[in-house]
């Protein structure tokens, strides 16, 4: 397995293992993901055991001064428009578009393993509401966009047999056709759990036009070194140690190459709490970790 087939599955033996997914619907989707039935057992095991041992992190205030009622950035998000572009060897790549009134910069979005949902459209929305145009590449255009799937597992099954390669080109293609509409601004790039780890791929494999990221709780590429010397806000959950454990490499990366960076380990948060359609969504850290990246944008994309 790549090391993001690996984080796909484990993610769904977390998924399991904290309640979310039944053991027959886990060990479904690790079968559509071509785990045999003793690999998905044994994995399943192994993240209980993990979880076990995991000790309670500390906790620590933020200063949301109260629980949001509609998802951080939604106020004031534009509508995006589906379109296609040109892609690598010949491809062409599907994704959503978000223009800003007056685009001071252009972000791109990049979307967890579930694909190009109503969910990460919002956020390139959101995006353009503040004022960057933002465009959220489908990693599953090839494969005739994350909509032709029959279900979610289906979309995930396919992003997990894909080659990392893939979506490196086709992301910096986004980087590229993100540039050609956003002319003379500056670049940066916002990924979610898979997409967060892309995003570190971005660094590590190098895209030049990118002069901030921000990605939200992705793992770091074992042995990965930073390439790109972006300005880089990181986000994580104080309960989510899975992903959390990649944190001390990432932060040695960003020193070894003097990039500007910062973390953000949002309290009593857990992985994917930015989700405001999924089952951790947690409120007040999601307005925080909002209000943090609007304001490293406002900072690095000017």
């Amino acid at each position: 397995m790549t090391p993001l087939q690996r984080y796909i599955a484990e993610e769904i033996a977390t998924d399991h293992v904290e309640g979310l997914l039944s053991r027959r619907e886990a060990l479904r989707r690790l079968g559509m993901l071509g785990l045999g039935a003793p690999a998905a057992v044994t994995l399943l095991a192994a993240c209980a055991d993990k979880a076990g041992d995991s000790p309670t992190p500390p906790t620590t205030s933020t200063s949301a001064a109260a629980v949001p009622t509609t998802p951080p950035g939604s106020s004031t998000a534009l509508p995006t428009s589906p379109i296609t572009f040109p892609g690598p060897d010949g491809r062409t790549l599907q994704a959503a578009w978000a223009a800003a009134a007056q685009p001071r910069g252009g972000v791109l979005v990049i979307h967890e393993n579930r694909g190009l949902t109503d969910h990460i459209r919002s956020i390139a929305g959101r995006f353009a509401g503040i004022g960057y145009n933002a465009l959220a590449v489908d990693l599953l255009s090839e494969e005739g966009g994350t909509a032709s799937f029959s279900e979610e597992a289906a979309a995930t099954a396919a992003l997990g047999k894909l080659p990392q390669e893939r979506f490196i080109a086709d992301l910096q293609a986004g980087v590229a056709e993100l540039a050609q509409r956003t002319p003379g601004k500056k670049l940066g790039a916002t990924g979610f759990c898979f997409g967060g780890g892309l995003t570190w791929l971005l660094l590590t494999t190098g895209t030049p036009q990118l002069a901030a990221a921000t990605p939200f709780y992705g793992p770091f590429p074992d042995g990965g070194e930073i390439v790109t010397k972006a300005a880089v806000l990181a986000i994580y959950g104080a309960l989510d140690s899975r992903v959390d454990a990649s944190r001390p490499a990432a932060e040695a990366a960003l020193n070894k190459i003097g990039a500007e960076h910062d973390f953000f380990v949002a309290p009593n948060a857990d992985h994917a709490f930015f989700n405001d359609t999924g089952p951790r969504y947690a409120p007040a850290a999601a307005a925080e970790a909002w209000q943090r990246v609007t304001d490293w944008y406002a900072r690095y994309l000017v």
